[in-house]
């Protein structure tokens, strides 16, 4: 992710995967625990997303705003930069109303070089998304043996956030 105002490519592989063990997550070194929410601002085109999220760690609160525009399943060009709640509220004025706000909890550790972070949202029970971010398309993708992948979904553009916003997948 970035904090600055320069354009990177974001190369991610995402898999649904069944609810994990969240003692064992939380345990792990290095873990994070963040309660996020995620809206989506109109956008200037098709394969434009535009959002802000509000993101909880611990007792301290961050605010980004952030403009993806979609190269492939795994890659995006991504614009991210933390900003002020004021400029955060502002923003929400540009809320799309088609696009529900995305709530969910992120735990997040390093692993083999990597951060694995697996995203748990309210509406599921049985499953949950872990994303890897890697530094190219080839590189390998490695997480702990206790997670439970049920199928890798980064091509399957429904379980992108911005498309659960609009329609939940069934577990």
């Amino acid at each position: 992710m970035m904090t600055n105002d320069k354009i990177h490519y974001e190369i991610e592989r995402k898999w649904l995967i069944a609810y994990p063990d969240l003692k064992k997550l939380e345990s792990m070194k290095g873990a994070t625990v963040s309660a996020i929410d995620q809206t989506y601002l109109k956008s200037n085109g098709e394969f434009e997303t535009r959002r802000v999220r509000r993101r909880k760690t611990g007792p301290g609160e961050k605010f980004y705003q952030t403009t993806k525009r979609r190269v492939s399943g795994v890659r995006a060009e991504e614009d991210e930069q933390e900003i002020s709640k004021e400029e955060y509220d502002q923003l929400m004025k540009e809320k799309d109303p088609s696009l529900q706000l995305i709530r969910k909890t992120r735990i997040a550790f390093p692993y083999d070089g990597n951060t694995v972070e697996i995203d748990l949202y309210p509406f599921w029970k049985k499953q949950a998304v872990m994303e890897i971010e890697l530094p190219d398309e080839d590189a390998p993708a490695r997480y702990p043996d206790f997670i439970h992948v049920i199928r890798e979904v980064s091509d399957d553009f429904s379980y992108k956030n911005v498309s659960l916003a609009r329609e939940i997948p069934a577990e």
